[in-house]
Parts: structure tokens; C-alpha cells; sequence
């Protein structure tokens, strides 16, 4: 069992910055895919970066290379997703999630364990 916990989420105008971390709970994290994702409201949760637990290598949407970075510390059980010249379509609740497999999955539907999602509001 995986518990997440997001934080970092606010009110940020255009071309700002925002850190969200996620913090987890459970002895399979460091060896697992933690993905962020985002859902706006009307929309499906989509993805925007993973990391994978073997050799933390980094995955991305479109929209979010050059500008959104995901590290990990698994001594602190912690991913984070730094994203920087944020723009009012980043604005959404977004979540952290475990996917206990070892590959690198966009789909929502692949992923085990979510947080409650901290959202985040960019204006114009």
C-alpha cells in the first residue's frame, strides 16, 4: 500500500513559478514509476511528466518538455515537479500517482495509488 500526499499547489500569475512535491508512504516506492498528472475542470486527467523508480529517467508531455522538470529523492520518499513560465492553461488540480510496474506509462488507468491533488490556478 502507497500513500501521496501533494503540496505546493496556489496562485500563480502567467510566466511564474510553482513546486509541487509529493510526498509517499510505502516500502515499494523507491522502485516504482511516479507519475503527475492533471485534470481542469471539464477535462480527463491527463499526463504531464513520470519518473521511473530504476534509473529516474524522465518522461513529459508536449507541453510541459522545457518548461516542467520531475525529480526524486527516495531517501526522502519525495518527487517533485517544478515548473516554471507557467501559463493559465496550466491551471488545474494536479495529482501525483504510483504505478507499481516498471514501465513508464501515460494512462491514467495504469497507475495504483493517487494523492488528493493540490491545484493550481494561473492567471492571466
Amino acid at each position: 500500500q502507497v500513500q501521496l500526499v501533494e503540496s505546493g499547489g496556489g496562485l500563480v500569475q502567467a510566466g511564474g513559478s510553482l513546486r509541487l512535491s509529493c510526498a509517499a508512504s510505502g516500502r515499494t516506492f523507491s522502485s516504482s514509476v511516479v507519475g503527475w498528472f492533471r485534470q481542469a475542470p471539464g477535462s480527463e486527467r491527463e499526463f504531464v511528466a513520470a519518473i521511473s523508480g530504476s534509473d529516474g529517467k524522465t518522461y513529459y508531455t508536449d507541453s510541459a518538455k522545457g518548461r516542467f522538470t520531475i525529480s526524486r529523492d527516495n531517501a526522502k520518499n519525495t518527487v517533485e515537479l517544478q515548473m516554471n513560465s507557467l501559463e493559465p492553461e496550466d491551471t488545474a488540480v494536479y495529482y501525483c500517482a504510483v504505478d507499481r510496474s516498471s514501465d513508464v506509462r501515460t494512462n491514467a488507468r495504469s497507475y495504483d495509488y493517487w494523492g488528493q491533488g493540490t491545484r493550481v490556478t494561473v492567471s492571466s
